[in-house]
């Protein structure tokens, strides 16, 4: 190779040579980063460049392949490293011949660069290759420039804009986030890399999003892999989300917020959502990539898949994602792909042996990745490694059927590895034995040195104390391809710390290690690792700060048999876990880990022991949130029946089961009951616990919720006032609890009807909720929602209350999904808004939605659905349907008055909107003969300056007129506007709607408290 030149030596050397009109750039794919930015500063000094993707295949002759690079004009300039001279692959020989031959000779028209500091092949010097590694970009360029003998051009006449420039392949995107090591071995896959990059490119913004679709073992996560490596000049954000878990993907994909800059808290719904309106934006990045790899459950598509100026890319096996994103199949190798990676992987071995191993494994990469791994690492000859996987005989695992279209060779050809390791190096064979005790995919393995105290068996405790050979075992099963270190941070960051350190196993990898290493010690591996969980657990779920750490324990509780353990410390670790799926509102992941624990709980401990109450309390809030209200329901219901056969009675145990059972009956609309419960509840709580403990301050913030729910605002204002007051002294000010009794004080306020000290009241708590939990938080948006209420309420808020509601009904969507019961009342609150601006269609889309998600949820009879119901009738009423909207709000009607009774507020609003159906509709007499009733209940119920009272008061006057009772009907509607005028003011919209003499309406706010 010619000795290195600084820019300013290699220009007077290279000073009498004339400058190329036009250059050939030729590169191997991996490195288009490189050979994209030389075509564009070319270009920038006036020089025409032509990109050249560069692979010979190993049938054509080298002389042949350069001959045609000649055809273009100008200047061939090859991009050099040492893994050049192996496409093909091609000998050594063959290579330096043809340079000192072939290549010599028409040395004029060859220039080269190198990437690279290992030293290359000896008869390159003929290139005289200028060599741009580890320099910076500017000193990269006149390098570039003398070796071409091209004059630096001062300015171009033009200036590229800022978006279009091409980054200097050596400095990473702004943001790279855990993207694996790029593979040196990565080989092929060239056209399917390019046909991916085209796609992305070419998508309509918003929807640039591919699934690499195909088996496992097929290279999906490698070819992603290159993907973010090969194009990173492209863009500024890189991030990789591993999806095998839910929760652990939900986490990972949340922390891109801190790197976005972006102000949030811990909760994983709450980043999300932010990141999510971040990249919708491209604020502050508009050319971002988020890879998500294995993804096969499409579920979450709708709360976590970004769209926006960026690209998305999915590894999965799950073909149902050609419903959310364009699909790219990964076939297996081509059997040039194989045999190629096998002879730079293995140099010893021909092609036709190389063609042999391919066949024996169906062209899949990840069997011929360890094939390849073995055959470099042991030398051995391939007749005599194929005759082992051929004729072998495993001795401790049955031969396994084919699946997943997986070879059934690759179980011997492990088999071979694992006698192999189990010889030359046994510590590796406990890291692996470990590792199958882990779920497959991510394995939190630092766990293992960073709790010594942690008890190991005897064979593991080598790893705490050994780290040499902690370091051997891990490298000698990443060289053969077993496992992957884990990389975060940016390319040029220092290795963690073997505390720190994680690694990943695939699945399949997982499946068969586990089969091969299933001996004596495996049992004493798993409670090893259930062990070292527990000693992570950080013991504090309640702390959103220790999100990431559950995300990262949660999938390996079962692999490792913590839930079947009878280890105290690692139940409480379990539920420890349990609590953060509450928490976090990770409601699926909660609800099977709940019954799994309950499966194996059930087979030794006592149905009544405070383990398996504990259980039943978290199972049933997160059925409870879930919306699952009847399994909540018959869940507790039988921990109560447990209970009162205990003996000694367990007086904590029974209040705690019947103020779950309080809840049940809240969700399910059996209010009656539900208050004479909680009475209790509350009572028995202060008898037993005092007023100052937390369950005490729950039993007193449900009182109000129950009160309310009867339509007894008045009480329920008292009591909420008297919660927030001593949570507030308990806890303090700043607790979600006492945030939370804050909000039912301001929507008692607003129900009342004293709108404007509930809005002042809500936009505190909301400032507060944002000070405190994070404007995206789960409990944020649910006071921004009765912030919304209360300003459209207030009416001083109309123009922009619109935008508002449409916001939160996309936020909550993206936090529970469509048919959760807070984003139906979302969906009816939007409709109820939408009908009263006159957007009648969107409004009947969004409440038949809300309609139909409440009557699947609650059944038909339940109160909130029947509400809901009513709402889809003055939608019809606003369309001119006045028949079909009458017939709606009399059911409506008769079946609420049947279940709350007729001095409900809601019947009583119920009613108001009957009158003006029977109004419209004709009846004239019966729509006065029920607005008098409803008038003087609402009277009775509400009070004389109610909100919903006047709007009675107004609406019989109305139907009085209509009966030519005008002198009755004119005091009335004096009166009322007095009224409205002195209570709301003279200019909201329900006084002038009165003075205009509109027929007044109540719509249904859709709550199950």
């Amino acid at each position: 190779m010619a000795e290195q030149r600084s820019g300013g030596d290699a220009a007077a050397e290279h000073g009498g040579r004339a400058a190329p009109g036009h250059v050939l750039v030729v590169f191997p794919g991996y490195n288009r980063p490189w050979a994209t930015w030389i075509n564009q500063r070319l270009e920038a000094h006036g020089v025409r460049a032509t990109l050249q993707r560069w692979d010979p295949p190993r049938e054509t002759s080298l002389v042949d392949s350069l001959s045609d690079l000649l055809l273009a004009r100008g200047t061939v300039l090859l991009v050099l490293d040492d893994w050049f001279f192996q496409l093909g692959p091609r000998p050594a020989g063959e290579w330096n011949e043809v340079l000192r031959g072939f290549v010599m000779e028409r040395a004029e028209r060859f220039a080269a660069v190198n990437l690279t500091n290992r030293t290359l092949l000896p008869a390159t010097a003929v290139l005289e290759p200028v060599s741009l590694w580890g320099v910076g970009e500017e000193e990269a360029e006149a390098r570039l420039l003398s070796r071409l003998g091209i004059e630096p051009r001062r300015s171009t006449g033009r200036r590229i804009p800022a978006s279009a420039l091409v980054r200097y392949p050596e400095t990473p995107p702004e943001i790279w986030g855990e993207i694996p090591r790029r593979n040196p071995r990565f080989t092929g896959r060239d056209d399917l890399l390019t046909e991916l990059q085209e796609r992305l490119m070419d998508a309509e913004r918003g929807k640039a999003a591919c699934t690499l679709l195909g088996m496992s073992g097929i290279g999906k996560t490698q070819i992603a892999a290159e993907y973010a490596h090969r194009f990173s000049p492209d863009y500024d954000v890189v991030w990789w989300v591993n999806s095998d878990d839910r929760n652990v993907q939900r986490d990972r994909f949340g922390e891109l917020a801190t790197e976005l800059g972006l102000a949030t808290g811990n909760e994983p719904g709450e980043r999300i959502r932010a990141v999510r309106e971040a990249l919708r934006r491209g604020d502050p990045h508009t050319r971002w990539l988020v890879v998500f790899d294995g993804w096969d459950d499409t579920d979450g598509a709708g709360v976590l898949l970004p769209q926006g100026p960026g690209h998305v890319l999915i590894t999965s096996r799950n073909r149902g994602w050609g419903d959310h994103t364009d699909i790219l199949e990964v076939p297996s190798f081509d059997r040039a792909e194989s045999t190629g990676y096998l002879m730079r992987r293995a140099p010893h071995i021909t092609a036709p042996e190389a063609d042999d191993v391919a066949a024996e494994f169906g062209d899949v990469p990840l069997p011929l990745v360890q094939a390849a791994a073995w055959l470099g690492e042991s030398g051995m000859e391939v007749p005599e490694y194929l005759r082992m996987v051929r004729d072998g005989r495993l001795s401790t695992v049955d031969e396994p059927t084919a699946g997943d279209g997986f070879p059934n060779a690759s179980l011997t050809s492990w088999s071979i590895l694992i006698n192999r390791l189990r010889r030359a190096q046994p510590q590796a064979i406990d890291v692996l034995s470990l590792c199958a005790s882990f779920a497959p995919g991510r394995i939190p393995l630092g766990i293992v040195r960073a709790y010594p105290q942690a008890e190991l068996p005897e064979d593991l405790r080598w790893m705490v104390t050994d780290l040499p050979a902690w370091n051997r075992a891990l490298d000698t099963l990443v060289n053969y391809s077993v496992l992957s270190r884990e990389a975060r941070g940016p390319v040029g960051n220092v290795d963690m710390g073997p505390h720190q350190e994680s690694v990943h196993m695939h699945r399949l990898v997982h499946d068969i290690v586990a089969r091969l290493t299933d001996g004596e010690h495996r049992e004493a591996h798993r409670k090893a690792v259930r062990t070292l969980l527990a000693e992570a657990d950080p013991g504090n779920p309640m702390d959103s700060r220790h999100w990431p750490r559950y995300a990262e324990l949660l999938p390996h509780l079962e692999p490792s048999g913590a839930l079947a353990s009878r280890n105290p410390r690692v139940q409480t670790a379990v539920l420890n876990c349990l609590r953060y799926c509450f928490r976090s509102a990770e409601f699926r992941a909660g609800i099977r880990l709940s019954e799994k624990i309950r499966e194996s709980w059930s087979t030794f401990m006592d149905p009544v022991s405070p383990e398996m109450l504990e259980l039943t309390t978290q199972e049933s809030y997160i059925l409870r949130a879930f919306g699952r209200f009847r399994e909540a329901y018959d869940l507790d219901l039988a921990v109560r029946d447990r209970l009162e056969e205990a003996t000694p009675p367990d007086e904590l145990g029974s209040l705690r089961s019947a103020i779950s059972i309080a809840s049940d009956l809240r969700f399910l609309g059996q209010y009656q009951e539900s208050e004479r419960i909680q009475r209790e509840c509350f009572a028995e709580a202060q008898r037993l616990l005092g007023e100052n403990e937390f369950l005490t301050l729950v039993a007193g913030h449900n009182m109000g919720v129950v009160l309310r729910m009867l339509g007894r605002f008045k009480e329920a204002y008292e009591q909420d006032v008297a919660s927030f007051a001593r949570s507030e002294s308990v806890l303090g000010t700043r607790h979600s609890h006492t945030l939370n009794t804050s909000n039912a004080v301001a929507q008692d306020l607003r129900l009342l009807g004293n709108y404007r000290e509930a809005l002042a009241r809500q936009e505190a708590n909301v400032r507060f909720h944002v000070q405190v939990l994070g404007p995206q938080h789960l409990n944020t948006l649910y006071a921004r929602a009765q912030l919304a209420l209360c300003r459209r309420r207030e009416g001083g808020f109309q123009q922009d209350l619109g935008a508002t509601m449409a916001s939160l009904l996309e936020q909550m969507e993206q936090v529970h999904g469509r048919g959760h019961y807070t984003t139906l009342s979302s969906i009816n609150n939007y409709a109820n808004y939408l009908r009263e601006h006159g957007d009648l269609d969107h409004a009947r889309e969004l409440i038949h939605e809300a309609e139909a998600g409440y009557r699947a949820l609650l059944g038909p009879a339940h109160p909130v659905a029947t509400g809901v119901f009513a709402n889809t009738a003055l939608v019809l009423q606003a369309a001119g349907e006045r028949a079909d909207a009458l017939a709606i709000l009399e059911g409506a009607l008769a079946g609420l008055t049947a279940s709350l009774g007729a001095d409900h507020p809601w019947v009583i609003g119920c009613a108001l909107n009957t009158t003006a159906a029977r109004n419209f509709n004709g009846r004239v007499s019966d729509a006065a003969e029920l607005s008098r009733e409803t008038l003087r209940r609402a009277r009775h119920v509400l009070g004389n300056e109610h909100p919903l009272t006047l709007s009675c008061q107004v609406a019989l006057a109305t139907d009085l007129r209509g009966l030519r009772e005008t002198e009755e009907a004119g005091k009335l509607e004096e009166d009322a506007l007095l009224t409205l005028t002195r209570t709301l003011g003279a200019q909201h919209p329900h006084t002038l709607s009165a003075r205009q003499r509109n027929r007044p309406y109540w719509d249904f706010e859709a709550n199950l408290g």
